[in-house]
């Protein structure tokens, strides 16, 4: 996957670059957004990794514009900024994804690979978290090694779950990939499949927020 670094910190930028590098990307790296925008003009990239502290623009503004012109790129944003306003602001102007500096390189990579998969460009199609390896072509999950059997809709919850890794997934959200719309729904019926996959999975390895909804652990 190509990959539009917008980072105007260099020692972060060049860290990024040999990093992301190793993992199999192909990076482009530019500090301002006037520089981002022509690269997202010409389609050079796959998806852009966003700082919203850029030297000619603010970053959002720069989301805006890029969502104006190429309305499916996908768009992972790293901020210092963590206030729940600006999160907000981000989320609603069309980013993909958000980051909060400082952060893992290993959630960043995982972010990543979420997109990939999303685009079509993954190399595998295994996600691997833990003792769980989820294999979406085969439609089949191990804990350590060994195969698990999951009903259609156990599978399609564990995906959604582990797709977002260390992030929270709220209950409206795991309904409406779970079920067609229309569809009725029993009051607990999503309880029931996470119950129901915590007896087949690791410990904690499905974290509940209560009163949010659920998120599976990077580590």
């Amino acid at each position: 996957m190509r990959l539009l670094l917008v980072e105007d910190d260099l020692d972060l930028a060049k860290g990024l670059l040999l990093a992301l590098s190793a993992q199999g990307f192909v990076v482009n790296h530019v500090s301002t957004g006037k520089h981002a925008l022509s690269s997202i003009k010409a389609k050079d990239c796959d998806a852009v990794i966003l700082d919203l502290g850029l030297p000619d623009m603010d970053g959002l503004d720069l989301l805006k514009q890029s969502r104006q012109r190429e309305g499916h790129l996908p768009v992972l944003v790293l901020t210092a900024r963590d206030g729940i306003d600006d999160r907000i602001r981000g989320l609603d102007l069309g980013a993909d994804d958000y980051l909060v500096k400082p952060f893992a390189m290993a959630e960043l990579f995982a972010r990543l690979r979420v997109i990939e998969r999303r685009l079509g460009t993954a190399a595998t199609h295994l996600i691997k978290l833990q003792q769980v390896e989820l294999d979406t072509s085969a439609h089949q999950v191990r804990v350590e090694g060994e195969v698990v059997g999951l009903s259609r809709r156990e599978f399609m919850l564990l995906k959604e779950l582990m797709e977002s890794a260390g992030r929270i997934k709220t209950r409206e959200q795991l309904e409406a990939s779970l079920y067609a719309w229309g569809e009725e729904v029993a009051s607990n019926a999503l309880e029931v499949h996470i119950s129901n996959l915590r007896k087949k999975l690791p410990k904690d390895f499905i974290k509940t927020l209560r009163g949010v909804g659920y998120s599976v652990v990077m580590v």
